[in-house]
């Protein structure tokens, strides 16, 4: 039976890339898409998140808008790293549909509470909105089947300063009640996934098969390769969000390790270290 799956996202490149992969996986249930300030603006990621589903032909898919600003800390997002709107160099028609009336984080929360123990919540934003839903309804922790998070950065250096990742760093409060939280947390960190590279190879394959979604995956990640190639010397773009994504189904990619993961919340200077 597909598994029923509530994603969190920022829109976003990679974040697009887990949307497909989640739609395109049959051992997937997918309920929906929450989205929270990231990546780039609220109503970017909404609109992408609308655009990237209208475009994969699933306007049946409900988006939910949710939280804009980090809980304590000003916003901050990506440009030089996703494009002024998000998706690179991507440019996709607009959604005939509209956002679900639903907040995001009461969407969280009534996913879960609905299935109790069978609903996998993936969260590839700052965790703005999964914080929120914790101290709205705090029976989720003990309902919900898992967490997967992409986000941290535990052994190497971070993606955004030079300790942090950008999803805790974005909010590291937020970050902080859900690690503390005691759900079953399964947290992939940069210093994993920025090894699981998409490099041109493997676009110049893609596109042998032509739709508007090998386009868009190569117009939106053309971006996400120059980017990689200028900041981090990488001859591709890590795919941290589809990874995020696929241990849903595919837990054996990873080995796990138990541990408690603390997050610096107070210091401007290592805000978002795990």
């Amino acid at each position: 039976m597909p598994q029923r799956v509530v994603m969190d996202t920022d829109p976003g490149i990679d974040d697009s890339l887990a949307i497909l992969l989640a739609l395109a996986s049959p051992e997937i249930d997918l309920a929906g898409v929450g989205v929270t300030g990231g990546n780039c603006a609220l109503a970017d990621g909404v609109r992408n998140a609308l655009n990237v589903l209208a475009t994969a032909g699933r306007t049946d898919m409900p988006v939910h808008s949710g939280i804009a600003l980090p809980l304590i800390r000003p916003p901050f997002t990506a440009p030089e790293t996703h494009g002024d709107t998000g998706l690179g160099y991507a440019h996709l028609p607009a959604s005939p549909v509209a956002p679900h009336d639903e907040h995001a984080v009461d969407f969280i929360i009534r996913e879960i509470m609905a299935r109790p123990g069978e609903t996998t919540l993936v969260a590839v934003a700052p965790l703005t909105n999964v914080a929120v839903a914790i101290r709205k309804e705090p029976r989720i922790v003990q309902n919900v089947r898992e967490v997967i998070i992409m986000g941290g950065a535990l052994r190497a250096d971070g993606n955004t300063t030079s300790l942090a990742e950008f999803n805790f760093y974005v909010d590291p409060h937020a970050a902080h009640i859900v690690l503390e939280s005691g759900m079953p947390i399964t947290l992939l960190p940069w210093d994993i996934s920025k090894d699981v590279m998409l490099v041109q190879a493997d676009i110049d394959r893609m596109l042998e098969v032509s739709s508007p979604i090998t386009r868009f995956i190569a117009d939106a990640t053309r971006f996400y390769i120059e980017f990689h190639e200028l900041c981090f010397g990488f001859s591709g773009c890590s795919i941290n969000d589809p990874v995020a994504l696929a241990l849903t189904f595919m837990p054996e990619l990873a080995r796990t390790t138990p541990m408690h993961v603390a997050i610096e919340d107070s210091s401007e200077l290592t805000a978002g270290t795990t």
